[in-house]
């Protein structure tokens, strides 16, 4: 899927632009709106021009603290995370678990540590146990989850994940080497990094980074998370899995996202919002959005939080290499790691922008016009927040189309003309904040014929 991002002012053209770490500013020209976000009072709908606030308007754009993050990822500290990972000779998840320096126990508790000391104090780390019965076997497995709590009373939470386990082909073989350098101690350095990145801060909203156990024996861990947040009450408001994404020499160097059923489901909506933070911050390392749960015949942690009605993605190396899969070959020195430092970018950037900037919106009440074409928007404004993308997206486009925008002093209630009566649209909102951060969008609305 290419990345195209446009945003549209009402009645205005600007020029905004778009920050490359690598390249430096490159936007492109923002074409001329088509339909007109007009504000209204009860009663009265005003038809003519929307008028922006100067003060009050925000455009989305890069937010120097979060680049300034992204700028801070660091190579020497995911190579060594992989090194150390693949040091304990194996991961199977029946393994060794007393032994100091081999087997699942050693590894799982050597990132229970590493959680607490890149977690600048602000880390809450636990072990979430929870027994694995596999043909035959039994064994305990841990989770390993670290909490950045935010710093608002906004309920829910965003999950980042990566499984540690490894296997080889005996997928219960807990005594060979099984190094699983990308697949996924790729992963679980990412997490790793960005959890020192992140926790360099205080954020809004609270994020959950998890290390995921027993995934190679069938997603287990995932589905024990699950179930715990069900139990818990927690309110998962997005998952994103990270599953062999260390790259090689040679690959193309953009990334894969999958998300089943793209242009009708929260997943899909979660999809979009990845491909147009990450454009935005790393225009030179696309998304290529995949419509699949996974990759053909395979699985990953994501589907248990999909079989719960949770938006959930996995992303992976934009070319994987079979041969490897489950090997003695997959180490550390085939991993390119300024790939995985453009993967971590990406999942700074986009958790960032979705802790950091207000909360999620509720969906707006949506009521037709008089007009064909024509709907209103209502919705109750976060006084936190600087402005509103509104989406209106014809069901059957995949991508995003051109947004309107909405300063605070306009936002609640707002009238969109110019519409095609014959297309169903699905409708959500973002909030802003002063500095260009985006929230998530609120779950999409539907209207039209």
């Amino acid at each position: 899927m290419p990345r195209r991002i446009f945003f549209l002012f009402s009645s205005l053209i600007f020029v905004t632009t778009a920050c490359s770490l690598l390249e430096g500013p490159q936007r492109p020209v923002i074409p001329t709106p088509i339909p007109t976000a007009v504000p209204f009072s009860a009663g009265t709908v005003n038809t003519g021009e929307l008028v922006f606030d100067p003060v009050s308007s925000v455009v989305p754009e890069v937010d120097p603290d979060i680049a300034s993050l992204l700028n801070a990822v660091s190579q020497q500290q995911l190579m060594g995370y992989v090194q150390t990972l693949q040091g304990f000779g194996t991961r199977n998840s029946f393994s060794a678990t007393e032994r100091p320096d081999f087997g699942i126990g050693a590894a799982r508790l050597w990132i229970y540590n590493e959680f607490l000391r890149v977690g600048n104090g602000r880390l809450q780390v636990q072990q979430q146990p929870f027994p694995l019965s596999y043909n035959g076997l039994l064994a305990e497995q841990q989770n390993i989850v670290a909490t950045l709590p935010g710093t608002s009373d906004q309920p829910g939470i965003i999950v980042i994940m990566a499984h540690y386990d490894s296997r080889r082909d005996d997928i219960i073989d807990g005594v060979s080497r099984s190094p699983a350098a990308d697949d996924n101690a790729s992963g679980v350095a990412m997490l790793l990094e960005t959890a020192r990145v992140l926790s360099s801060r205080t954020w809004n909203q609270t994020i959950v980074l998890v290390a995921m156990a027993a995934e190679e024996q069938g997603s287990f861990g995932a589905r024990h998370f699950v179930q715990d947040a069900f139990l818990n009450e927690k309110a998962i408001l997005a998952a994103i899995n990270y599953d062999t994404v260390g790259g090689r020499s040679g690959i193309s160097q953009s990334i894969s996202l999958f998300a089943p059923e793209l242009n009708t489901s929260s997943s899909g909506e979660l999809a979009r919002y990845y491909d147009l933070i990450s454009g935005l911050y790393i225009p030179t390392f696309p998304i290529t959005i995949i419509n699949a749960l996974d990759r053909d015949n395979r699985f990953g942690d994501q589907r248990e939080f999909i079989r719960a009605n949770l938006p959930a993605v996995r992303l992976t190396e934009s070319e994987e290499d079979p041969s490897l899969l489950n090997s003695v070959k997959d180490s550390w020195e085939l991993i390119d790691y300024a790939y995985l430092q453009q993967v971590t970018q990406a999942n700074v950037a986009v958790v960032a922008n979705a802790i950091g900037a207000p909360a999620m919106p509720a969906p707006p009440t949506i009521a037709p016009m008089a007009d064909p074409g024509s709907y209103i928007l209502t919705w109750p404004p976060d006084p936190t927040a600087a402005g509103y993308i509104i989406s209106f997206r014809p069901v059957e486009a995949a991508e995003f189309v051109p947004f309107r925008f909405v300063g605070i002093n306009q936002a609640g209630n707002v009238a969109l003309t110019g519409y095609d009566p014959n297309v169903t649209y699905a409708v959500s909102l973002a909030a802003l904040a002063e500095n260009g951060r985006i929230s998530l969008f609120s779950p999409e609305r539907l209207v039209g014929p």
